[in-house]
Parts: structure tokens; C-alpha cells; sequence
């Protein structure tokens, strides 16, 4: 099975990572911060405004791939702060408000100055 590289003006770039790769009828994330693409910096300091940010950017990586927020069958969560948990469930809530897809959260690993959240996601396209 061949593998396409995605990528997106809409979502932040790095050259150590590809943004998304779509494998048959599956597109895989990379995991994304609430950087701004057309300034390349974070956006405001709130979980909030944060994770808005990374969901945005995820969701500009699928729509490259030819896929939606609705065929997320997996949502994975970094957070630099276990506090931010509530906050996180307050946007990401209106992302996925009904029948949302599996998730997971965890603690982040590297502190990172300023980044609160970052978020990958796998979606199932046919």
C-alpha cells in the first residue's frame, strides 16, 4: 500500500515530520500545537484558545487529505498540564459533540515554552 504525504499552507510545517499521511483509506495526524500558520507563533496562553487552535490545524490537515472531522475514528491528547484537563474538555466538546471518536490523554513529555496542548488524529475514509 502506497503512502501520500500531506500537506497543508493551513497548518504549521516542520521539516522533522510530515503534517498527515494518508495509507489506503486511512489518514494519520501528526501531532499539532495551537500555532498559528500565518504567523508560526502559539496563539493566546488559554487551554482554551489552545487547543481551538491545534483542532483547527487538524482539521485543515484532513480536509488535505480529502477527509472530515467526522471520519476521526481517534483523537490523541499531549497536555503540558494535567490541570488543563477541564479546559481542554470545554473546547473540545464543541468539536465532537456528539459520538466522538476514541481518545486518549496524556502528559506531555518536553516542556515546551508557552505550548499547553498538542493533538493528533487518525480518520478512516473509504
Amino acid at each position: 500500500m502506497a503512502r501520500h504525504i500531506i500537506t497543508t499552507a493551513n497548518a504549521p510545517t516542520s521539516p522533522l515530520y510530515s503534517q498527515g499521511v494518508k495509507a489506503g483509506s486511512h489518514v494519520f495526524v501528526s501531532g499539532t500545537a495551537g500555532i498559528d500558520p500565518s504567523t508560526g507563533s502559539l496563539v493566546e496562553s488559554t487551554i482554551q484558545a489552545q487547543t481551538r487552535q491545534a483542532l483547527t490545524n487538524c482539521e485543515a490537515i484532513l480536509h488535505a487529505a480529502g477527509a472530515s472531522l467526522d471520519d476521526v475514528i481517534e483523537v490523541g491528547v499531549l497536555l503540558a498540564n494535567p490541570t488543563d484537563f477541564t479546559g481542554l474538555n470545554e473546547e473540545y466538546a464543541r468539536w465532537f459533540p456528539s459520538e466522538p471518536p476514541t481518545r486518549y490523554v496524556a502528559k506531555l513529555g518536553p516542556e515546551l515554552p508557552g505550548l499547553l496542548v498538542s493533538i493528533r488524529m487518525t480518520a478512516f475514509t473509504e
